[in-house]
């Protein structure tokens, strides 16, 4: 009988493509879901599910997304859908931060400096309206390409009304309780900006500065130094790595108890710290120096508490007269042990002068230049440029002991990427500690707050310990106005809860924008007056709120403000970059404590930075950015989703062309794998063909029920603890291993060979159908894409089933009910004992099998005869099989078992006997059936079941 048998099998049938098309299949299927409203169908099909509110940090509205932001969304995506597939009520509202300098700057750059010179605020306000709308729309279609389920089309942005009076609503509070206050005290300034910086806005990066060694004349010689014979002047020695700081010295800060000598060299008595004369003599190559002694030879030394109140004359304003201080945070690392100190530049200086009521000196001009208060020589100079004309004069002056170059870490702003100085200057500060908002907030860290991963408490915890008064307000046009108004008769700050409200009231009707298009006395109430003298005429605050501030108060203009839509104050998650603990989860708590005395969320979780293959931070100039619109476009979504929970988000992620390959592999073998599960069901009616008792299932199909089961479990408990990259570790283990390579290998004899409506073939098929039903739903909030695909391409029979949901987010999360037939709730430990053994036995039997194949004695395994040599307590794990179990797990012909006397598992490996069979290739004696001669015994069994006539 020359006749092909092909037409006999069970071969796979699927309308699910083997290739993929991503890029271009997955903005069809973003339409569809738009047409579907598949966003409000979950919210919907949830809304009696408890509640989880994941709130949205703000990107900033300014330029198309890029990897990092990708990264970010596609995070919150997996927690928000891994919540809604498990029947969570989960509201998403994306929201955007529109304010402030680099939108603003951007206009000014468009407009040109001309044009920029003649427009007026409100026009400026409105160009910088218009610049961030647009880019919240670029980044809205990008996050949407990602397959991120969100409110997208009523999402909260920093300018809309209700927004900005929720600025208002925290100020009030925060201000009537006296934790908002104006002062002046030196903070970080932006002359190319041209504003104030809070702490969360400076980036370190290295610089190269001029490190002085200046010698400043002591008006007096402390009596010890006289008593020893010095008669000589007596010059302080300090260091300063800011020359342009000079002019506003007033005093110099000593540590103390470190001890103080008096140096001679360079023919001149110095004061300085003992313990760094060594160190300083080496940099400044004094070849012969000596330290002051008494008359018996001992060095004369004062404690640094002991020179407090000696004077100077300062460096370059003679006029002024410093004085000697102390504090702790004077250090014995670098210098010479003695800090020029400037209180109206730098935070230590003018917290140590307030202690010793030193006059704070600051004269240095918006722009960076020093003004007229900085004597004559060095008026107009930009505090960049100072250096070496500040070194010219000291050498004229002879009180320069040395000048080197050093590069050292210095602060930047984060917008433009320039150094900054510090700058005394009249600014709105929050209180760390007037009204314990610190303590409160170190509390609420400690105490309320799940941080994802658990250390990251400490990073925050020693940040808020840590960081100085928060200042909160800026120099520019576009933001939130700080709510507060001045007399213009005797400049008293008029700020009440009538005020307040007013304002609260303006900005829900008008915007922000009002705030400088209309007079006060047009919307508040007539009788607000100055309470100091009683004029009426008062002059709105020009300054505006820190972005971080307006960020930080969206607990109040969303979540609160929006409650109607299913959100709620405390948040359950902030979910952001980890650069944030220093930003939006920092502001967010410090404002929530501030108002409302509990932290915003319950748990935060934070991502680590994207950078190259390389591991370096990513740029234009380097070239090695990624664009996620360029891997939407080669790859596709899905592709992108996968890498994202492939990773440790936690830690700094690597990501390139080359890694997402490796990624579009794995994605493949995803892809293969559900392909021929949706293959192998085309003929399968869930109804009618499924096996309904779970002890009629053979033994390898019950263990693949309980190992999927094993597998729920795990997933689901990764998903709960966020561990996404071991959801994907979990699926990638089973996929490959267990399913794949194991069982599906083990099974393709049954699913092709047997009968359609065999039992054997049918418990088969009621596994599988298990299996896709878990696989389709855990792999949804990753590879969304294609799961819905998957969804969509099940057997006609699944598809008609009555209140099949249209979309596999609508299907829900599977538990153990899920499965049919149900599992006996003891037999996965008993199944899993048992295939312990089994799997030691195929171990040992694979080995052999490989060696036999790379030797060239067997071309596949099914041409084997293996016989097994083990204990008992092996060969009954293998018997328990059921009939030909053991042939088909190993994928051989012939099993013979063999119980040996001891505890080793050996394996022989002969050819089988009898002839390969041509309609299944098992080695079988053919002939044995006079109907179908040319066959094996089964395979004549199953061509008579179908009623197989062959042509002769």
């Amino acid at each position: 009988m020359g006749n092909s048998y092909k037409s006999t099998m069970n071969l796979p049938t699927t309308t699910f493509s083997m290739k993929a098309n991503l890029a271009q299949n997955e903005p069809k299927r973003l339409e569809k879901w738009d047409e579907q409203h598949i966003y409000e169908q979950i919210l919907e099909k949830n809304k009696n599910g408890k509640p989880f509110v994941l709130h949205d940090g703000p990107p900033y509205a300014n330029g198309p997304i890029h990897i990092g932001h990708a990264f970010n969304k596609i995070l919150k995506d997996f927690v928000i859908k891994s919540h809604a597939q498990q029947g969570y009520f989960t509201p998403y509202v994306p929201g955007w931060d529109c304010h402030g300098q680099p939108i603003e700057h951007m206009v000014e750059q468009t407009l040109g400096k001309e044009k920029m010179a003649q427009i007026d605020q409100v026009t400026l306000r409105r160009l910088c309206r218009q610049w961030a709308e647009k880019y919240v729309d670029i980044q809205r279609k990008g996050f949407k390409r990602l397959g991120v389920n969100a409110a997208w089309d009523t999402p909260y942005l920093t300018f809309q009304h209700n927004y900005e009076s929720g600025n208002v609503e925290i100020f009030k509070k925060m201000y009537l309780d006296g934790s908002v206050y104006r002062g002046r005290k030196p903070i970080h300034w932006c002359k190319n900006c041209h504003t104030a910086l809070a702490e969360a806005e400076i980036e370190y990066s290295n610089e190269t500065s001029s490190s002085l060694y200046v010698r400043f004349k002591m008006d007096s010689i402390p009596d010890a130094f006289a008593r020893a014979g010095l008669k000589e002047t007596l010059w302080v020695l300090i260091w300063t790595t800011t020359a342009w700081t000079l002019p506003a010295n007033a005093a110099v800060c000593v540590a103390p108890h470190a001890r103080y000598v008096c140096v001679r060299a360079q023919n001149h008595a110095m004061l300085m710290a003992q313990e760094l004369v060594e160190k300083v003599a080496q940099l400044l190559s004094w070849d012969n120096y000596e330290l002051l002694r008494d008359s018996t030879g001992e060095v004369v030394s004062l404690e640094g508490i002991e020179l407090t109140g000696l004077t100077y004359e300062c460096p370059v304003i003679k006029e002024h007269h410093g004085s000697f201080i102390y504090g702790d945070h004077v250090t014995l690392d670098d210098g010479t042990g003695v800090v020029h100190t400037a209180p109206g530049h730098g935070v230590d200086d003018y917290l140590v002068g307030c202690k010793f009521d030193i006059p704070v000196y600051m004269p240095v001009d918006d722009n960076g230049k020093l003004t007229k208060d900085a004597g004559e020589r060095f008026c107009g100079y930009d505090t960049d440029d100072v250096a070496p004309d500040m070194i010219a004069y000291l050498k004229e002056e002879g009180t320069l002991a040395g000048a080197l170059e050093i590069t050292h870490s210095y602060p930047h702003c984060w917008r433009c990427h320039q150094p900054v100085i510090f700058r005394a200057t009249d600014q709105w500060f929050v209180s760390m500690d007037k009204t314990n908002l610190r303590k409160a907030a170190l509390h609420a860290i400690d105490n309320d707050v799940q941080w994802v991963p658990a250390w990251a408490k400490n990073r925050i915890g020693a940040m808020v310990s840590e960081r100085p008064d928060w200042c909160i307000s800026r120099q520019r046009s576009w933001g939130v106005p700080i709510p507060v108004f001045t007399c213009s008769k005797c400049g008293e700050v008029v700020a009440t809860e009538q005020t307040f409200d007013a304002v609260i009231a303006l900005f829900e009707k008008e915007g922000a924008d009002a705030w400088f298009s209309k007079k006060p006395e047009e919307y508040l109430p007539a009788d607000v007056c100055c309470e100091k003298c009683g004029c009426h005429t008062l002059i709105p605050e020009k300054d505006i709120l820190d972005v971080w501030w307006e960020s930080g108060v969206s607990h109040t203009s969303v979540l609160k403000h929006r409650s109607a839509e299913g959100l709620y104050f405390p948040a359950d998650m902030y979910l952001e970059g980890s650069d944030q603990h220093r930003g939006w989860f920092q502001s967010s708590l410090l404002t929530s404590i501030g108002a409302y005395g509990c932290a915003p969320y319950k748990s935060v979780m934070h991502c680590g930075f994207t950078v190259d293959e390389n591991g370096e931070k990513m740029s234009k100039s380097k070239g090695n950015g990624v664009d996620p619109a360029d891997v939407t476009s080669t790859f596709g979504a899905d592709i992108l989703r996968l890498w994202v929970a492939s990773v440790d988000y936690s830690q700094d992620v690597r990501v390139s062309d080359s890694i997402l390959n490796q990624v579009a592999g794995t994605y493949r073998r995803f892809r293969n794998t559900l392909r021929f599960i949706l293959g192998s069901l085309g003929d399968f009616d869930f109804d009618s063909d499924a096996v309904c008792n779970f002890e009629q299932l053979t033994a390898l199909d019950q263990w693949m029920l309980c190992s999927l089961q094993n597998l729920l479990h795990a997933v689901q408990a990764a998903y709960d603890s966020y561990k996404f990259h071991t959801v994907y570790r979990l699926i990638y283990d089973f996929m490959v291993g267990d399913l794949s390579a194991v069982y599906l290998e083990a099974i393709k004899d049954r699913l092709y060979s047997e009968a359609p409506n065999s039992p054997l073939r049918r418990s088969a098929q009621t596994t599988l159908a298990n299996v896709l039903e878990v696989m389709v739903r855990i792999l949804s909030p990753i590879i969304t894409f294609t799961a819905e695909e998957v969804w969509e391409n099940y057997p006609q029979s699944h598809l008609q089933r009555p209140g099949r949901p249209e979309s596999v987010q609508l299907a829900g999360w599977p538990d153990d009910a899920s499965f049919f037939p149900v599992i006996p709730e003891n037999a996965r430990e008993r199944i899993a004992a048992r295939f312990e053994r089994v799997f030691e036995v195929r171990d040992v039997v694979l080995k052999e099998l490989e060696e036999k194949r790379a030797t060239g004695e067997l071309a596949k395994a099914q041409e084997a005869a293996v016989h097994i040599y083990a204990n008992s307590e092996h060969l009954d794990a293998l018997r328990a099989l059921d009939g030909a179990g053991v042939e088909e797990l190993l994928v051989v012909s012939e099993v013979h078992l063999h119980e040996s006397a001891d505890d080793a598992i050996t394996v022989e490996i002969q050819h089988a006997r009898g002839e390969k069979c041509p309609r299944c290739w098992n080695y079988r004696s053919l002939g044995t059936q006079s109907d179908y001669p040319d066959v094996c015994e089964r395979c004549a069994q199953v061509l008579r079941e179908i009623n197989y006539h062959a042509e002769c």
